[in-house]
């Protein structure tokens, strides 16, 4: 390991060492295994690349060419549109429902977007700021799709986020009975992301304990999942056979750290990923496979206020989620580095300890990782692609001039 990341410190130090920092780097060896080990875990079922984990046009180009996927999940409507109209791909899942009315003008104006898209609806409100934006007869039917919710609910407890309030398998049915009643619009799918299996790290460092609990939470929670997200799909195709005589085009599900899993239930099509391209800090908590890190951001040493202190410029590149340590980056070359316990990431500057800590001068270069996947794009306009010890550049979506969440 310490002769691996010796290596990755020179190859990505050499490709990038015309450039100032900050920067932020994807290394493709990594990118591109990442994504072949991805396809082979979904067991032959394709896999739909989630956006929000990559936030770069190229990369997302760069797997949809690759076996095994297919299609995008975006967490935008407005972001579907124009990965559309960049011919980016022409099947666009949007994750969350929508209430942007310039973005549902677009979609509903132009009908090899509406044939392109899927947006996602828990409630039949959905459908209503849709209609008042353009009034159903002579628009072209907006494809959605039903969230169920995979949260676990033993007794009292909910384990898992909160997002779809559909639950249940009668709760799926009668949500798809008022949608397919409804004209302009064209019931296509189901999807569930059983984030307390995807999202959660059944490993956390030093803490084995926990570990443990985490994987007894798991393992029922998903078998419980499997029955219930399989009653639920039953209701909802019965529901569209009997009024429309059409069934669903897909039940997507799951996400990186849970694509050998989800992709094992019968009833689903596909499965998503998209954080386990880059291989960031918080998949180091993942037991059953740990994606190889692909992608870092270099700062600068600025100062040495103590023998054994080195400080980098910047820093405070703090993920989103619970305020807690597992949100901050990680000091990741050279090795053997990590943050001040009273300071930790700051925002204008970071000061380091550990053994590496006194062989750094100002100049030299610390790299990190981040603890989430495509939230690193929103501090650069561009992602440095390193292929051996070249490095071309390549624009974020924030470089493209796009916000999507701002």
């Amino acid at each position: 390991m310490i002769a691996d990341r010796n290596s990755l410190q020179r190859r990505l130090d050499a490709a990038t060492a015309r450039l100032e920092t900050p920067i932020a780097a994807v290394d493709l060896t990594a990118f591109d295994d990442n994504a072949a080990q991805i396809a082979a875990r979904a067991g032959g079922k394709p896999v739909r690349v989630a956006s929000k984990s990559v936030r770069c046009r190229t990369l997302i180009e760069r797997v949809l060419a690759k076996p095994g996927w297919h299609g995008v999940m975006a967490y935008t409507l407005r972001e579907a549109v124009w990965l559309v109209r960049q011919g980016v791909t022409d099947d666009v899942l949007v994750a969350y429902p929508t209430v942007d009315r310039t973005a549902i003008a677009e979609l509903t104006a132009d009908p090899a977007l509406a044939s392109a898209i899927t947006i996602m609806v828990d409630h039949p409100t959905h459908l209503d700021v849709v209609d008042r934006v353009t009034p159903p007869g002579g628009r072209p039917d907006v494809r959605i799709c039903i969230e169920l919710d995979s949260s676990w609910k033993p007794g009292p407890l909910h384990v898992g986020v909160r997002r779809s309030p559909v639950h249940s398998a009668a709760q799926a049915a009668a949500l798809a009975r008022r949608l397919v009643a409804r004209p302009g619009f064209k019931l296509v799918g189901m999807m569930s992301y059983e984030a307390q299996i995807a999202g959660v790290g059944d490993a956390p460092p030093r803490q084995p304990l926990r570990g443990q609990a985490i994987r007894l939470m798991q393992s029922r929670s998903y078998a419980e999942l499997v029955r219930r997200r399989g009653e639920a799909v039953a209701a909802v195709r019965a529901v569209l056979v009997a009024e429309t005589a059409k069934d669903l085009e897909f039940v997507n599900g799951g996400g990186t750290g849970s694509v050998a899993a989800t992709s094992a239930d019968p009833v689903v099509t596909e499965v998503t990923a998209g954080s386990g391209l880059y291989g960031p800090a918080l998949f180091d908590a993942y037991r059953n496979w740990r994606p190889t890190p692909a992608a870092f951001f270099a700062l600068s040493v600025v100062r040495r206020p103590a023998p054994d202190i080195a400080t980098v410029l910047g820093g405070g590149w703090i993920a989103s989620g619970p305020a807690d340590r597992t949100r901050l980056p990680q000091p990741y070359l050279p090795e053997g580095l990590r943050f001040k316990p009273d300071e930790g990431a700051g925002e204008v500057q970071t000061p380091l300890l550990g053994d590496a800590a006194a062989t750094l001068r100002p100049g030299d270069r610390v790299w990190f990782r981040h603890a989430k996947a495509g939230e690193l794009c929103e501090h650069v306009n561009e992602l440095q692609l390193i292929d051996g010890e070249t490095a071309a550049p390549a624009p974020t979506y924030r470089g493209e001039g796009h916000a999507f969440l701002g």
